[in-house]
């Protein structure tokens, strides 16, 4: 009786590496299904069943190799994880333990090496540890170091908002407490949470304005704040709860909105442009 093949899923935007590593694989013995993108390799997972996942760091998006383990985990959780990368760093390793991928190996890749990888660790039956899934509003809270300091960089780099002069307690002011009363906008669910429990946005509109601020720039630092959080949430979708994943991302649009829209109002009462409107 011949014996099955281990079975490959390789996810990789590069044309060149698609048509010459798949035939390498194959004559190595392992049968190879080919993604270009995201979407084909998604469509994959959820209809076939695969060994071992290989996918590059950055198909079409920075980073978008991790969604792709992140979907295989949940669906096949015992398939083996490898990421490909053309930017060895130790950051990519850190995010690689983080995402609990099997191994990361670096282009251009070593044939010997990467064969002699998939068959140690298709040997090796994966020990399925179950997912710690967490709401959005825990990982707000449980990143909130992570969302402020890279906030503070995007903002920095943003020549409109770098124009006015601020230190980074200033800059900060209270955007640690906006985030926090973001996270339970979320956890109130379809409760509209009222004005004066946004105390953190209300000072926030107050000192913008005796800082000197515009409400262009205050539009800004919220678009900012909703890039950056989107952003950390994708780094750590493995530990999102898909159950209520989307209608907490809706709840946190909502709640940001709502969180600004409390922070111009109150800039526009400190400027006395609120009391004759």
């Amino acid at each position: 009786m011949q014996e099955r093949k281990t079975r490959i899923l390789f996810a990789d935007d590069e044309p060149g590496i698609r048509m010459t590593l798949p035939l390498i694989l194959e004559q190595e013995g392992f049968e190879v299904s080919v993604a270009a993108t995201v979407a084909e390799a998604l469509a994959y997972i959820n209809r076939d069943s695969f060994d071992v996942l290989l996918a590059d760091l950055n198909i079409g998006e920075k980073g978008d190799g991790f969604t792709l383990i992140s979907a295989m985990r949940r669906v096949q959780p015992s398939a083996v994880t490898l990421i490909l990368t053309g930017y060895p760093d130790f950051a990519t390793a850190l995010e690689a333990i983080r995402n609990q991928v099997d191994d990361y190996l670096t282009k251009p890749t070593n044939v010997k090496q990467l064969v002699e990888t998939i068959k140690e660790k298709s040997k090796q039956p994966r020990h399925v540890i179950p997912l710690q899934v967490k709401r959005v509003s825990t990982i707000l809270r449980e990143s909130i170091d992570e969302i402020t300091d890279e906030w503070l960089r995007e903002t920095s780099q943003n020549t409109m908002l770098s124009s006015v002069s601020l230190s980074q307690k200033e800059r900060l002011d209270h955007i640690r407490l906006i985030i926090e009363e973001l996270a339970k906008r979320i956890e109130a669910g379809p409760n509209v949470i009222a004005d004066n429990a946004k105390k953190g946005a209300t000072r926030h509109g107050q000192e913008r304005y005796e800082q000197g601020y515009t409400v262009r720039r205050i539009a800004i630092e919220a678009r900012l704040l909703h890039v950056v959080i989107s952003r950390v949430l994708h780094k750590h979708l493995l530990a999102v709860d898909m159950s209520t994943c989307i209608s907490d991302m809706m709840l946190m649009g909502e709640g940001l909105h709502e969180e600004f829209e409390e922070s111009i109002r109150a800039f526009e009462e400190q400027s006395g442009y609120g009391k004759t409107a």
